[in-house]
């Protein structure tokens, strides 16, 4: 890996021109000089924040300030197999969450580490590149038990389309099956997103969907009219580099002369005046402060952790917390709860006997360095080797609805495929259990199943470490705390135990990563409880927290936003990001956040989007 990692570090200077000019077409236009005022300013540029920019300042006579904690992309961030390289950079806040009651007990001191954006594009930039809407259902449930009105899957799927410059051949030449027609179909073409699966599939990919057959799942677009099924995915990906949305929008947009693009800027406060209304916000760009005001409104973009880290610094929060760290209370509301995401059990990783896997050492050659920069092809396209996706139900699920509750992640790799570079260090695996279980595995072909929780209920929370905004913020999830999550999960890990029986798998040698954990000695192998075990051991983020600003009904105590997007209890300030979201998706959270920003930006600018029935 290492001697791998020396030949793409030599190639850096052909792959920035190579990937810049043939690749991205263009960079990102950032400034240094900010006017005193401007009609809108938005905090975050990430997977919502460039997309508000962009749309708000199609109109010409609207000025737009967005500013951006972290710098802009680079030639590694846009390799998708790279994407676990990106993580414990400069581009990632690399956050850790409190230390796990029930779960991480295989981690260092219990905490399951949080890689987050700090960059142009945000998470987008560091994700898996999934492209995934995730259910109608998710979306009904919001109007119908959460009073978010206007957020029925009625409402958001015209923005999902809007969004998407679909580029799948594997769903245009299906044409008795797909529809790409923006108005009748179910992807949408020439939108700002380019999706598309990997022009590169290992394969171990199409054995995975077909083993789902073995267990009843067709082949489908999990996009399309069903969510149950296999499939190959499909990712933000553009001639075989990352699809960011710093690339899809702010760089067709950044050039605009109403548009201001500020990076290194790290807004600590947001000021209000006596009405209240959200007025201006204070910056540090590089030690020094900065004030700069709002014409109409104060747009919130910087995700489930900073949002409400920075609404409760500027005194929007729970009024006995804020009191209690001396700051000034504006608005009592529950900012920092409601915080859901998806987890998975990180133990079930197999051996093959063929070298069909993303071993990466093997990857990162010259030969695929190259292929990758001229062509856009070749296994560095991968989607950080998530070559498969399943959407299955458990026993907790409705057999007759189509509602899955499981999403399994298909890795063609495993901790143990890069040497033990990055995924060991990534996800903060204690030396007894990288030593006992997968060392000896080390320089071996794997591939790994990691069955996602879609709906959990446990629920945690965000909240200040102290009135310091430089201080990072407390953050516990709560993992497993309800007893149905660990039972779906547990249930879940049987379906995937069986999956990697299939004929499919066994002709490629297929053989379990079996020693028993750390901790989980006194359960018989294979057990309920010994899978329970393995699930609160290996207990790894899937990288999507939500709900911290919840939105819906303003009447409901619970909320933070209204189905506006509008702070309660202020004026000219909304939030725009995955903390508003009432229930998580039912699968990977970026595209149902592009599509938040989408339809906010419609809201802001006063455009009613006619509803589309599908």
């Amino acid at each position: 890996m290492t001697e791998s990692l020396t030949v793409l570090t030599a190639l850096l200077p052909l792959g920035v021109f190579i990937v810049y000019q043939t690749l991205t077409n263009g960079n990102v236009y950032t400034t240094e000089k900010v006017d005193i005022e401007y009609d809108y300013i938005i905090i975050g540029a990430g997977s919502a924040g460039s997309v508000i920019a962009n749309r708000l300042s199609e109109d010409p006579s609207i000025r737009v300030l967005i500013l951006e904690a972290g710098g802009k992309e680079n030639v590694v961030s846009d390799i998708p197999l790279a994407a676990a390289m990106i993580q414990q950079t400069p581009l990632d806040w690399s956050y850790q969450t409190e230390p796990q009651k029930a779960a991480g007990f295989g981690l260092i001191n219990r905490r399951v580490r949080w890689p987050r954006g700090k960059v142009l594009g945000g998470s987008s930039v560091l994700n898996y590149m999934l492209y995934v809407r995730g259910n109608r259902r998710d979306y009904d449930r919001w109007e119908r038990e959460h009073g978010a009105y206007g957020w029925s899957w009625r409402d958001v799927f015209p923005y999902f389309l809007k969004a998407e410059d679909n580029r799948d051949p594997l769903i245009a030449n299906n044409v008795t099956y797909f529809c790409l027609d923006v108005s009748t179909g179910f992807h949408g073409r020439g939108g700002y997103l380019t999706v598309s699966t990997p022009p590169h599939v290992m394969p171990l990919a199409h054995a995975f969907v077909e083993s789902g057959k073995f267990l009843g799942y067709p082949n489908i677009d999990y996009n399309g009219p069903q969510q149950s099924g296999f499939a190959i995915p499909q990712g933000t990906i553009r001639r075989g580099a990352r699809c960011s949305t710093s690339k899809a929008y702010l760089r067709t947009s950044s050039g605009r002369s109403n548009l201001d693009v500020l990076i290194f800027a790290f807004v600590t406060k947001i000021i209000f005046d006596e009405n209240p209304r959200a007025r201006a916000i204070t910056y540090d760009k590089f030690g020094v402060q900065h004030t700069v005001f709002a014409r109409k409104e104060i747009i919130l973009c910087a995700g489930t952790v900073n949002s409400p880290q920075l609404l409760m610094l500027s005194g929007i929060g729970p009024r006995k917390y804020l009191k209690k760290l001396g700051i000034p209370v504006l608005v009592n509301l529950p900012v920092g709860k409601n915080l859901q995401d998806h987890i998975y059990p990180g133990a079930l990783s197999y051996v093959v006997d063929q070298p069909v896997t993303a071993f990466l050492p093997r990857a990162f050659t010259l030969p695929n360095i190259i292929r990758y920069f001229t062509k856009g092809e070749g296994p560095l396209t991968l989607f950080g080797a998530v070559e498969g996706l399943g959407f299955i139900k458990t026993k907790f699920a409705n057999i007759t609805d189509d509602y899955p509750d499981i999403e399994i992640h298909f890795l063609s790799g495993s901790v143990v495929a890069d040497i033990g570079n990055s995924f060991r260090s990534n996800q903060g695996i204690t030396d007894e259990l990288w030593e006992k279980v997968y060392a000896p595995y080390l320089g071996q072909d794997t591939f790994s199943l990691f069955p996602v929780l879609l709906r959990p209920e446990s629920r945690g929370f965000i909240k200040l470490r102290s009135s310091n905004p430089y201080d990072a913020p407390i953050i516990d999830p709560c993992y497993l705390t309800k007893e149905k999550d660990i039972l779906t999960i547990v249930d879940a890990m049987k379906k995937c135990l069986a999956l990697a029986q299939t004929l499919p798998f066994r002709r490629f040698g297929t053989r379990l990563i079996f020693d028993v954990f750390p901790g989980c000695e006194t359960y018989k192998p294979w057990s309920d409880g010994y899978l329970a075990c393995l699930a609160r051991t290996l207990t790894y983020t899937i990288y999507h927290p939500v709900g911290t600003c919840k939105m819906g009904d303003p009447r409901d105590p619970s909320t933070v936003v209204d189905p506006q997007l509008r702070v309660k209890g202020v004026a000219g300030l909304r939030v725009v990001d995955g903390s508003v979201m009432p229930t998580i998706t039912s699968g990977n959270t970026n595209a149902p956040i592009i599509m938040i920003a989408e339809k906010a930006a419609d809201m802001i600018r006063g455009i009613n989007t006619v509803p589309l029935t599908h």
